[in-house]
């Protein structure tokens, strides 16, 4: 059950997911975004109904014509410096749901300029190594190929044509408000914001006007000054959807330095342990818990369970059972190991099978780049056969 010092562990907790729920606030009250909950018409989809989408910008309008059967895109990217964990799959869900049930095109961004020039990894070879490796696993979560476009910066370099005209609506006292930049950091940072808001903006120079971006909260800055730089120049500005962050499992932010993410290529009894030592709402002793109840607010196993798997009839009753006591911790992390290990197992059976064919006829790039024989020298499809 819980561990001698789980009182102070469970206030540092609390008192994580309570900042999160106030940039949510402060989000929605300072910067003008709107509540999901007042959206008239969502999609028949969870995530719009359990909490994990908090807010948005113009989704009503996007959603509108969407059902009028306008050609509509979603843009929703990656930095190739890590691989995919629990917390991403939200946004994947989401957008999978979108592409299948109104043939949505996906343009996914993998910025590797972005993570060279930040030092995030140490040169571009790793870069495209990396990005060749997360357009395997995306392809195999299960986008359809045709419909879904990945745009890696060193093999698609038309992007800096559109990224150097927007950069003329941007101005280093912007960037250096949204980012933090100092006068010290490479001019390539400083660049960047002009290549994210090109990501944003290329569907519609290819003809697709109706534009979604779903983000996690801390990342509305951005999508601010891209839909200011659109009006400049005459785009229409992308609708957001903004979805709240889990944290990782011991209560803390999810972060690949802290080790406290479950990553959806770990193996089995990886996956196992961590989530045998996610941080829980449980008592001290099972007799205690069965007496008090669990706290289901603070548990991380629930908070999975709510925002990534189950249905509000399902996340309803788990609370009360966990509440009441009827649930120990253990059953609820045994829950959460069931459906994880069915989600990562089967994403890695489909991965096995990506062909470099399917990728190379998703990844847009410069005419004269041959990418399925790049994909094969960098060998990353068979090192996971390998594996």
């Amino acid at each position: 059950m819980a561990s001698p010092n789980a009182s102070e562990e469970a206030r540092e907790t609390e008192n994580e997911l309570k900042k999160l729920e106030e940039d949510k606030e402060k989000l929605i009250v300072s910067f003008g975004a709107s509540r999901i909950e007042e959206l008239k018409e969502t999609p028949k989809n969870r995530s719009f109904h359990n909490g994990l989408l908090t807010s948005h910008r113009d989704f009503d309008k996007f959603y509108k014509k969407l059902l009028a059967h306008e050609k509509s895109a979603i843009v929703s990217g990656l930095n190739p410096s890590g691989t995919f964990h629990l917390g991403h799959i939200g946004v994947f869900d989401i957008n999978l749901f979108f592409q299948k049930e109104y043939n949505t095109d996906l343009y996914a961004p993998i910025s590797d300029d972005e993570s060279y020039v930040a030092g995030k990894i140490p040169d571009q070879e790793t870069g495209l190594k990396n990005a060749f490796r997360l357009i395997a696993e995306f392809l195999a979560y299960g986008y359809e190929p045709q419909k879904t476009h990945f745009i890696i910066d060193q093999i698609y370099t038309n992007i800096y044509n559109l990224a150097i005209k927007l950069s003329r609506g941007i101005n280093i006292t912007t960037v250096k408000a949204i980012y933090g930049y100092q006068d010290s950091d490479n001019i390539g940072l400083n660049f960047y914001p002009s290549v994210q808001s090109a990501h944003i903006i290329l569907p519609q120079t290819l003809g697709i006007k109706n534009v979604l971006v779903p983000i996690g909260l801390d990342e509305d800055t951005h999508l601010r000054a891209s839909r200011d730089v659109a009006d400049k120049f005459g785009y229409q500005k992308a609708s957001v959807l903004h979805g709240r962050f889990l944290p990782g499992i011991d209560g803390r932010k999810m972060s690949k330095s802290k080790g406290n993410a479950i990553y959806l290529m770990d193996d089995q009894e990886t996956i196992k342990h961590k989530i045998s030592r996610a941080f829980s709402g449980g008592r001290t002793t099972a007799e205690e818990h069965r007496k008090l109840g669990g706290i289901p607010e603070i548990d991380i196993a629930y908070l999975y369970l709510k925002y990534l798997f189950y249905d509000k009839t399902q996340t309803e009753q788990l609370y009360k059972d966990y509440k009441s006591g009827k649930i120990l911790t253990g059953e609820i992390k045994k829950m959460l190991l069931e459906e994880v290990l069915k989600r990562t197992i089967e994403l890695q059976e489909r991965r096995k099978k990506v062909t470099a064919k399917q990728m190379a006829g998703a990844i847009m790039c410069n005419e004269d780049i041959d990418v399925e024989a790049m994909i094969d020298k960098s060998g990353v499809l068979s090192e996971e056969r390998k594996s």
